[in-house]
């Protein structure tokens, strides 16, 4: 399986094997396949995009596993029992949540959790100021909130993530660097680019063009850089 080193790495000291586990934002899959390689009995793989869940479904489909269950729904009404999931995890998920959206899928993920289960939590920290990378999100930003009213981009400390699962029972258990730094290439901020453009053009008049124009400038000018960090935090549901 292609598991990431970063999954790989966030789940080697996870009690994982046999256990029900659940991706929560399945993007492309990369956790499910981390949780399988890891000896999974069932993997519940959730997202409301239909097409990371046909990619998820695809990639899955070449372990011949049939061990993966994919689900699409918001992870704000997930479609579960309560108390029926021993392992959580949220891979680079919640730097594509609002912080408005954040406490009701913490809610969502601690309701389908059993007790004593595991969550690990994997996310990118905010970038130092002198970042190249920030300009480009927050261009994102500022595109998706003009166009759609919604920031596509939150980078949380780790100490606020923590404390959201804190707050509702989860006890934390240990945190480790998975890239320091964290290198985005030149696909990466093409990426970005792309989602400021797509926005930019839903935009009337001059503005959508100065904005097309900065991603534009900004692919140019950044290239890529290494730089920030990513980090894994684990908790264990008390109970």
């Amino acid at each position: 399986m292609d598991v990431p080193e970063t999954v790989a790495t966030a789940l080697a000291d996870r009690a994982v094997a046999g256990k029900r586990c659940l991706e929560a934002g399945a993007g492309a899959g990369n956790a499910t396949l981390g949780l399988l390689a890891a000896g999974a009995r069932e993997v519940l793989a959730v997202t409301n995009d239909r097409e990371h869940a046909a990619t998820v479904r695809e990639r899955v489909a070449a372990t011949q596993s049939e061990s993966v269950r994919t689900i699409e729904a918001d992870l704000r009404d997930i479609p579960l029992a309560d108390e029926t999931v021993e392992v959580v995890t949220a891979h680079a998920l919640c730097n594509v949540v609002t912080t408005a959206e954040l406490p009701a899928i913490a809610d969502e993920l601690t309701r389908v959790a059993a007790p004593g289960a595991q969550l690990v939590v994997d996310d990118y920290a905010p970038l130092p100021d002198r970042a190249a990378m920030a300009d480009i999100f927050a261009l994102e930003n500022a595109a998706g909130q003009l166009a759609d009213g919604r920031p596509p981009l939150t980078f949380y400390p780790e100490s606020l993530l923590r404390s959201v699962f804190e707050s509702r029972s989860w006890t934390f258990q240990r945190r480790k660097a998975l890239l320091d730094p964290v290198p985005w290439t030149e696909t990466h901020v093409e990426a970005h680019a792309d989602v400021a453009r797509a926005a930019a053009t839903s935009l009337d008049g001059d503005l959508g063009d100065a904005l097309a124009a900065e991603a534009d400038r900004l692919i140019e000018a950044i290239g890529s850089e290494s730089v920030g960090e990513m980090y894994s935090l684990a908790f264990r549901l008390d109970g």
